[in-house]
This record gives structure tokens, C-alpha cells and sequence, in this order.
């Protein structure tokens, strides 16, 4: 078999690992109620499982890739498959409030790494010219389990138990398990030096700006997916059935939104693409609070977000690798950690207004003030690099 071909296979395998991690991340949502049920806890306590895996992503990328890029890249995958297996599975078991808080903080810990280490590994894997296609291909399992994953997780875990979404997900790792131990090229460690060398990264003022405009920015999208269950429900009058109609066409925003960032980051440049779509999602969050009672027109803004959000994570995340030379995969990682971080953040400070008494529309608006601040970050970040080059300029 030609390297081409084993290498699309390899990057088939990342993709697959993208899929399992992408269900287990947003299933949660969907079967929320049910696990409040089932464990007789309130639904604000049921969100405690969506923030719980979340902190355990923030604190496995740092830690996993840092530890990991001194061992085989494809071990490495291999290891934080079996880790995301096993305790996705032992989530399905769980009987208390207790007990599956832990499992699913565990489950957290390899999601960041994996995806770090997974999108260096794209990169090395790609065409020269063409890494950021190889990026896409692995979070294109991330988007996919949007329009598949979730939804059949959310109707299994509904319909008979929500610990059968949990089992899903913990089939997904095996099969991803697989794919990466027969399909991974062997691969030689991502770095040499010691992990102190490694950890100097976080000395560079620039990557800590990456890492807060990631948070800010694709929080924008959180604080409106959050709250797309109410949004479609008390806002457009759709009956309940509509909500996994909804996801899906946001899902299927996401796998288009995904190659279209692909694309802007190889027609434009990283940074500039990162402006383009936080300006649009902005705009589009802004549209969608004012048309959201439109039935139609709702359900149009729910792909159009979804495609528009996530043409942000490649370039995001070459931009963040680009900062990270010399421990790229811990750099990597981080935006992961970074993308969870907005995760929680967004669906916080959304819920503040709402929780305040004001419609579930105000979390749109929130939205677009974090994307449009996120854009604005970036554009900071053009600016600056532009002055540095004038000023090398000048001293020569």
C-alpha cells in the first residue's frame, strides 16, 4: 500500500477518535434530563456533568501532551483511546451523582491530547501546502458526531436508557482503538528535550493571546448552542420532537463550517481567517436573536451558525502551532483546553441575563459580543505582528 493511501487511512483513524470524543462531549446535553431523573438530582446539577468534563479536558491537554510528546506519537494516540474508553464505558455504570462526576472528569482528561497530538500528527501526515485539509479530516469525526452521534445518543439514551449513549460512545473507542493501532504509521517522538524545556512556551506573550481570544471567541458559539433546546422550543414554538431536528442541522453546519476554514486558512492566512469568521458569527448571532419567533429563518441561522463557528477551529488551531515552535504539541493542546474553556464560559455568562429573567434570546446577543470580542482580539494580533515587522525592518 502507497504512503499516500496509509496516510489518508491514518487520518481516517483520527477522525474516527474525533467522532467518540465529539458524542461524548455533546450527548451529555441532549440526555440531560434523563440522567437528572434517573439519579434524582436537579437539571442544574445534571450540568455539573457538562463543567466537570470540561475542567478535566483543561487539566488533561497540558499535562497528557507534555508527557506524551516524549513517547511514539502513535502509542501515545493508542493509550489515550484506552483511557477514553474505559472510563466512557464505566460512565454508563454509573449509579450515583458521585461516581459519575468523577467518571466523566476522567473521561476529559485524554479528549485535549488527543486532539493536540492529533493535529500535529495531521500535519506531518499531510501533503506539504495542504495541512490545514489534514486538520479538517480530524475534527471532521468532531462535526460528524453532531449530525450522527449526538442525535442517535440522544434518541437511544431517551427512549430507553441514557447509560446506552454512554455505551455507544465506549464502542466508537474501540473501533477508534483499532483504526489507530493498524493504521497509525509508526512515529518517532514529538520532542527531545525535558518537559521543564517544554512548559518555556508559556513564556510567550502571544500564545497566552491565542489561548484567550480561542476562549472568548468560540464562546460566542457556545452561549447559543447552550440554549438551542429553549431557544427552538419558548422562543420559536416548535413542538419538542424539532430540538434533534435542530441539532442536526447544526451538525451539519459544522462538517461544511470545518473544510470552509480549511480553506479560508489556505487562501488567506490563519489569523486573517479567524477575523473573517468571528466577524460573520457575530453577525449572524445578532440576526438570529432578531428573527428567532421566524420558524424558517431560525431554522436557516442554525446551519448558518453552526458552518460559521466551526470555520474557525483550523485556523485557530495552525495559528496556535504556528506560536507553540518547538513544543507544538503541548501548544496544540492547549487550544483545546482553550475551546472547553469557552465552552463553559460561554454557557455561563449566556445563562446570566436568562437567569436574570430575560428571554433565552439575550444568550444570541452574548454570543455575538464573545465572537465579535474574540475578532477583535485577533485583528490586536495582526496589528501587533505588523509593527514588530516594521520595526525589524527599521533596525536592519
Amino acid at each position: 500500500m502507497s504512503a499516500k493511501k496509509m496516510n489518508k487511512k491514518a487520518l481516517f483513524a483520527l477522525a474516527i477518535g474525533g467522532f467518540g470524543i465529539g458524542m461524548t462531549e455533546f450527548v451529555i446535553m441532549g440526555i440531560l434530563p434523563d440522567v437528572a431523573k434517573a439519579l434524582s438530582i436537579t437539571i442544574p446539577e445534571a450540568g455539573h456533568f457538562i463543567a466537570i468534563y470540561a475542567l478535566g479536558v483543561v487539566v488533561g491537554a497540558p499535562l497528557l501532551s507534555s508527557l506524551g510528546s516524549k513517547w511514539p506519537s502513535h502509542k501515545m494516540l493508542l493509550g489515550l483511546m484506552l483511557w477514553f474508553t474505559v472510563f466512557n464505558t464505566l460512565s454508563a455504570f454509573a449509579e450515583s451523582y458521585t461516581s459519575l462526576l468523577i467518571f466523566r472528569f476522567l473521561s476529559g482528561l485524554p479528549h485535549g491530547a488527543f486532539f493536540g497530538i492529533g493535529a500535529v500528527v495531521a500535519g506531518k501526515l499531510a501533503t506539504p501546502g495542504k495541512e490545514p485539509q489534514a486538520m479538517a479530516i480530524m475534527f471532521a469525526g468532531l462535526t460528524v458526531a453532531n449530525v450522527v452521534g449526538v442525535p442517535l445518543g440522544t434518541y437511544f439514551g431517551h427512549h430507553f436508557s441514557w447509560n446506552v449513549a454512554f455505551m455507544m460512545v465506549g464502542v466508537v473507542g474501540v473501533l477508534a482503538m483499532l483504526t489507530v493501532y493498524l493504521w497509525m504509521p509508526k512515529l518517532k517522538p514529538a520532542s527531545t528535550v525535558s518537559i521543564k524545556q517544554d512548559f518555556k512556551i508559556f513564556k510567550r506573550i502571544e500564545l497566552w493571546i491565542l489561548i484567550l481570544l480561542t476562549t472568548v471567541g468560540t464562546g460566542g458559539f457556545f452561549a447559543w448552542y447552550s440554549y438551542i433546546a429553549p431557544l427552538i422550543t419558548d422562543v420559536t414554538k416548535y413542538p419538542e420532537y424539532m430540538i434533534g431536528y435542530a441539532m442536526i442541522l447544526a451538525g451539519l453546519g459544522m462538517v461544511a463550517g470545518n473544510f470552509l476554514g480549511a480553506k479560508l486558512t489556505e487562501k488567506l492566512s490563519p489569523m486573517r481567517a479567524v477575523i473573517t469568521s468571528l466577524g460573520l458569527m457575530a453577525t449572524v448571532l445578532i440576526i438570529n436573536a432578531l428573527v428567532a419567533a421566524n420558524p424558517v429563518m431560525v431554522l436557516i441561522l442554525t446551519f448558518t451558525i453552526g458552518a460559521i463557528s466551526f470555520s474557525v477551529v483550523t485556523p485557530l488551531q495552525m495559528a496556535i502551532i504556528n506560536a507553540s515552535k518547538g513544543s507544538e504539541m503541548l501548544g496544540s493542546s492547549m487550544n483545546q483546553s482553550a475551546f472547553n474553556m469557552g465552552n463553559a464560559s460561554g454557557a455561563f455568562l449566556a445563562g446570566l441575563p436568562i437567569a436574570k429573567g430575560y428571554s433565552v434570546v439575550s444568550s444570541s446577543y452574548v454570543g455575538a459580543i464573545l465572537a465579535g470580542t474574540g475578532a477583535l482580539i485577533a485583528v490586536g494580533i495582526v496589528i501587533s505582528r505588523r509593527q514588530k515587522r516594521k520595526l525589524n525592518i527599521s533596525k536592519e
